[in-house]
């Protein structure tokens, strides 16, 4: 089964160049993965108003920092037993401290019971996740995002 749900994604760089990742368990397949801050649009939002909304309730930090400046994301995944298959904006976010303070504490009950944690990291170490990196190809996102 493929869907299409209509969602976006943030791209955090911290005053160093690192990059926010949220871990999450997929409970299906057990699989664990590390992505950007985003999620799915709620009804007559905006991709751009979809990022910032969903900065603030993964991570706590402010969805004003998300920059009107975005790249389209192939993406193909599997979540929970359900394929996707779209593209997504992924907007970036700029932070003038070092790995600012995160509180995901306005996380969905699905969202919840999937979170492990997350992580600021340098480019470097994008390759050395446990788990798997989504997109893939993050590195040459963040590098386009710059």
């Amino acid at each position: 089964m493929s869907e299409a749900r209509p969602a976006a994604r943030v791209v955090c760089l911290d005053r160093d160049e690192r990059v926010l990742l949220m871990h999450w368990l997929d409970k299906v397949s057990r699989q664990e993965i590390w992505e950007p801050p985003g999620g799915g649009l709620d009804a007559g939002e905006t991709p751009l108003e979809a990022a910032r909304r969903e900065l603030t309730e993964e991570t706590g930090l402010p969805g004003d920092a998300v920059q009107d400046r975005w790249v389209a994301v192939d993406r193909d995944f599997t979540w929970l037993g359900v394929h996707y298959v779209k593209v997504e904006p992924f907007y970036v976010a700029r932070f003038d401290e070092a790995c600012p303070a995160v509180d995901p504490g306005e996380l969905t009950e699905e969202e919840s019971e999937a979170f492990l944690g997350y992580g600021w990291f340098g480019a470097e170490e994008l390759g050395s996740l446990p788990g798997r990196l989504d997109p893939p190809e993050l590195p040459e996102v963040i590098r386009k995002l710059r």
